[in-house]
């Protein structure tokens, strides 16, 4: 059994391309408020969102774990039998670009990234995007809405939504949809990785 679980598991683990190391057992969740712990517990324990096209959001602005975070859902899914797919946003948004450019957008939406049922996209406030980034990343999102599911961790509060699309209308419709049966986890505090400098 165990030999079966590590053939099944290895292969998705690896084309995940997940950070290494990102795992729950590496989290301390004690260093989160009570309630962002509960939300991230449950989360983890009760994945009824993936039947359901539910996106997972998760927001902070210092850098408390937001990607650690998305990686371990991701790898708990994995364990699951569901494939999972981690990009950062910048490495997302050049391959849509390419894909575009070959005038195979849609081809590659279709046979290279449906084929996960879960997307993480990293990082996604970090980018500075341009129209043409803009609309291939609505497009990926409108074909995406309601058929599977987005891990998104942005940088910047919705409040600051244009600094992510700069297109008004189109960031009212592309959050809409990101938003929409989404689980959305805000994290405060202390950075992270500043946590862990002042302790060693």
């Amino acid at each position: 059994m165990a030999d079966r679980y590590q053939k099944r598991v290895q292969p998705r683990t690896r084309e995940a391309n997940l950070p290494p190391g990102k795992v729950f057992a590496n989290l301390n969740l004690a260093e989160f408020s009570a309630s962002e712990q509960q939300r991230v517990i449950a989360q983890k324990d009760h994945t009824d969102w993936t039947r359901h096209a539910g996106n997972v959001l998760l927001i902070d602005l210092s850098e408390v774990g937001k990607s650690h975070i998305a990686a371990a859902l991701a790898a708990q899914l994995i364990e699951q039998n569901i494939r999972v797919k981690w990009f950062s946003t910048v490495a997302f948004v050049q391959t849509l670009q390419l894909a575009k450019r070959n005038l195979d957008l849609m081809t590659m939406i279709m046979t290279r990234l449906d084929k996960y049922q879960v997307l993480v996209i990293d990082n996604i406030g970090y980018v500075k995007k341009t129209d043409a980034e803009t609309q291939v990343l609505f497009e990926f999102i409108a074909h995406r809405y309601e058929s599977d599911i987005l891990i998104i961790t942005p940088n910047q509060p919705f409040s600051h939504r244009n600094q992510i699309f700069p297109d008004t209308m189109m960031t009212v419709a592309a959050i809409d949809r990101i938003i929409h049966h989404a689980t959305i986890i805000e994290l405060d505090g202390v950075s992270y990785r500043r946590k862990q400098s002042l302790k060693k």
